[in-house]
């Protein structure tokens, strides 16, 4: 477990047993991990039947989307199963070829690893087979040809998929090659549903009716096997194509871009809050960005819980074509080029063996060197097991030489190159000159996307007919 900072005394409190009735000491503690978050650790013990559990609490705020961790766990690999996980008390976790679940309320706010789970699971469930066998032996039997297959898995014994999915994004699997992707883990963040945030406590509007393309917890999280997926034309590439959030306040993303040009018009209108549903006004203006494309930028301020968010937008149609920018930095006036990376774009850097895929960081406005900042950021959060006392030597030692050749391409202490590829063309490197032929570090290919972008994105199913018919008229 990384290593943990005391932030209060330890309290006791008497608690009722839930095994035999009687009065016991629960034991509080709220403690820190380095580059993690805030935890409470409890630890409860009944003086009567000796019961004793203890659970993980997640004291610090909500993270603005959910996750999902996609871990594929292969015949014989031991060290895949000895992979940390944190379970949150919101988290779900399946195994799609078992057609198994361990759902939020069992194993609430669990720190182990994943041969830990799959064994406290089947513990859990074998827990009551004796009763089991004397009223429905039926049943009992099934289980017992379930918890054999379980416990196969468990042994690394057979292949399986292992995946956690928390709608609180505080869950997380170990990533032992981190900076660097892992074949075997995915990641991905997705928007909180009505009825998930209804469930973490917050308040939601009745009223209106959910939009169409809101997807259902259960369909959410539900395993696909790839070039299955049926979704209905036009559901898909519309919610992700014009998709791109600003991880800065408003101040900052209007400061960047007012360079350029002011708005003409700023709208205002009403809309409610994604953090806690309280209503809140949001502004909303167009932009013309000189050699890039007409954006639109929206802003947010809810006054009753004070989340801010800001939003940029393209605007237009969908490009053809994909692009890939690439710049060489030579000098610390190159980190001061103005940057919009959107979420669909991957980021590139050769010289540190850097490839972060979309959805890593959202969408940006910033300059090179606050991406790069932003990196180093990211991946500390993702990769906190690697920093904790308890990661072995070669992790933290591939770590420190990540860290630094990041921070020497701060220093530029030699030329590096920073490479945006983006199938939707909504990524944007500001030229240092007036125009970009006079800018001879700044070079803008156009590619053809591939199906497998295409079917990522939503466009092999969207069905624009309709408009087609009235746009012909």
């Amino acid at each position: 477990m990384a290593a943990v900072e005391e932030e209060s005394p330890l309290q006791e409190i008497e608690s009722l047993c839930m095994r035999c009735g009687e009065n016991g000491i629960t034991r509080l503690l709220l403690t820190r991990i380095p580059h993690f978050r805030e935890v409470v650790l409890m630890a409860f013990e009944c003086p009567h039947c000796h019961e004793r559990n203890n659970e993980v609490q997640f004291a610090g705020q909500l993270q603005p989307q959910g996750c999902c961790h996609t871990l594929t766990v292969l015949k014989g690999d031991t060290k895949v199963l000895s992979r940390q996980v944190v379970k949150s008390d919101s988290a779900t976790v399946q195994i799609p070829e078992l057609e198994f679940e361990v759902p939020p309320e069992a194993q609430r706010g669990t720190l182990s690893t994943v041969e830990g789970v799959l064994l406290r699971a089947a513990e859990e469930i074998g827990a009551l087979q004796e009763e089991r066998k004397k009223v429905d032996p039926s049943k009992a039997e099934a289980l017992d040809n379930f918890l054999v297959k379980l416990r196969s898995c468990a042994a690394g014994e057979s292949t399986f998929t292992f995946i956690i999915s928390d709608p609180a994004g505080n869950s997380f699997i170990e990533n032992p090659h981190a900076p660097a992707p892992d074949p075997l883990l995915s990641v991905k963040f997705y928007d909180r549903s009505k009825e998930e945030q209804e469930a973490l406590g917050f308040l939601v509007d009745s009223g209106g009716e959910e939009s169409q393309i809101d997807r259902t917890s259960e369909e959410k999280h539900k395993y696909i096997p790839a070039g299955t997926q049926k979704l209905p034309h036009g559901t898909v590439g519309a919610s992700l194509a014009h998709r791109a959030i600003a991880q800065g306040t408003s101040e900052d993303v209007a400061a960047t871009l007012f360079k350029y040009s002011a708005p003409e018009e700023v709208m205002t209108f009403p809309s409610t809050c994604s953090s806690c549903a309280a209503r809140c006004e949001t502004r909303m203006y167009a932009i013309n960005i000189p050699y890039f494309k007409e954006m639109i930028v929206m802003a947010s301020i809810c006054d009753m819980c004070g989340y801010r968010n800001s939003e940029l937008k393209p605007g237009g149609s969908i490009p053809a074509k994909g692009k890939k920018v690439s710049v060489k930095i030579f000098s610390a006036k190159d980190l001061c080029r103005d940057v919009i990376k959107s979420d669909t774009s991957t980021v590139s850097i050769p010289e540190v063996e850097l490839d972060l895929a979309p959805g890593t960081l959202g969408g940006l406005v910033t300059t090179v060197e606050g991406l790069i900042q932003q990196i180093l950021e990211r991946l500390k959060g993702m990769n906190e097991f690697v920093l904790g006392d308890s990661a072995d030597t070669e992790g933290k030692e591939r770590w420190k030489d990540f860290q630094l050749k990041m921070e020497k391409l701060l220093r530029v202490e030699q030329p590096w190159t920073l490479i945006l590829e983006d199938p939707l063309a909504n990524s944007f490197i500001a030229p240092i000159t007036d125009t970009f032929e006079d800018d001879s570090q700044l070079h803008i290919e156009e590619f053809e996307r591939t199906w497998q972008q295409n079917e990522d994105l939503g466009l092999n199913d969207m069905d624009t007919s309709s408009a087609d018919v009235a746009y012909d008229k």
